[in-house]
């Protein structure tokens, strides 16, 4: 599924390749021209060395996971589905409507089928897999398929953020800023010696000195980019969780507000506010919370499981 993926986006793939390209350039930066020139002879060479090595461990870890991991795909019947019905009105009444107007038939349609699939609450229709589908998934133009609980599409791991990797790809966030806090203080830590170094006169003429330079600004703006990057998104999604609302529901639930006559209440997984800490469990897993900074399988969620059939539970 996932070399699927990075074969039908070329955006993803590139990502994909200057992801890996920075932390491995991040690492042979800091130990190759901060810490061996500032650090050597001393036990904070080692110390540093193997804990900043740990973090991008870590961080690689995190990131195969969510880039590999199935983020929830909807699976296909083994039989296809009959949706002429759906297909034939569309096209007879797209043929008589405008741009706009074709939107709102389309989304008239999908409810109209919701409506059918009245034994399991919630599911819909996804006129594009041609396929039932569970609460909270939405289809994805990139994967060309139904996510549960799709978040977003991220070029950068050439994946959905969905049910089952979102753990993951927050993991990878996290790991991403940390490493960049802990290499701006190691470049800004090197850069101070190596003036203190000038100014005693100890290195008047160190050989590579204009390259070290350069190593420490081109390292300094990727920590910089990098981790002011990731922490927004990483606050992103742990407000996403807390609220129970992924930015796709949002989105849909502002449109619903700003539709006239459109019901002001709010959806149906939302009737009862459950506690915060539950809500991050459901992604991080109901183990300790020091296990939710590692990239370990926590099982499905426990609110409908992650193995259910394809066709929602009625009599057709």
């Amino acid at each position: 599924m996932a070399s699927l993926r990075c074969r039908r986006d070329p955006c993803g793939v590139v990502c994909v390749f200057l992801t890996y390209f920075s932390v491995f350039y991040a690492d042979y930066v800091v130990v190759q021209y901060v810490l061996i020139p500032a650090y050597s002879g001393s036990v904070w060479c080692s110390l540093h060395g193997s804990a900043f090595n740990v973090i991008l461990l870590l961080l690689l870890a995190c990131y195969c996971k969510a880039v590999f991991s199935d983020p929830g795909v909807v699976p296909l019947p083994d039989t296809a589905l009959d949706f002429s019905d759906l297909r034939s009105q569309s096209s007879r009444m797209s043929d008589r409507v405008t741009v706009k107007r074709r939107r709102r038939v389309c989304v008239s349609c999908a409810l109209m089928c919701a409506r059918v699939v009245q034994g399991c609450e919630g599911w819909t229709v996804c006129s594009r897999c041609e396929t039932y589908r569970p609460p909270r998934a939405h289809h994805c133009r990139v994967c060309q398929r139904c996510i549960r609980r799709m978040d977003h599409h991220c070029p950068w791991i050439n994946n959905c953020v969905g049910e089952l990797n979102q753990k993951y790809f927050i993991q990878f966030l996290f790991y991403t800023g940390v490493a960049s806090v802990y290499a701006t203080l190691l470049v800004v830590s090197a850069w101070v010696w190596h003036i203190r170094t000038e100014r005693d006169g100890e290195a008047e003429n160190a050989p590579g000195k204009h390259l070290i330079v350069a190593h420490y600004i081109i390292l300094l703006v990727e920590s910089v980019l990098f981790g002011v990057f990731t922490l927004v998104i990483f606050y992103d999604q742990l407000a996403s969780i807390i609220a129970d609302e992924t930015p796709i529901e949002q989105m849909r639930n502002r449109l619903m507000m700003k539709e006239p006559g459109s019901p002001s209440s709010s959806p149906p997984h939302h009737a009862t506010r459950k506690p915060k800490l539950a809500l991050l469990r459901e992604v991080f897993g109901r183990g300790s919370v020091f296990c939710w900074l590692l990239p370990l399988h926590s099982g499905g969620p426990s609110v409908g499981g992650v193995a259910y059939s394809a066709l929602p539970d009625y009599d057709v």
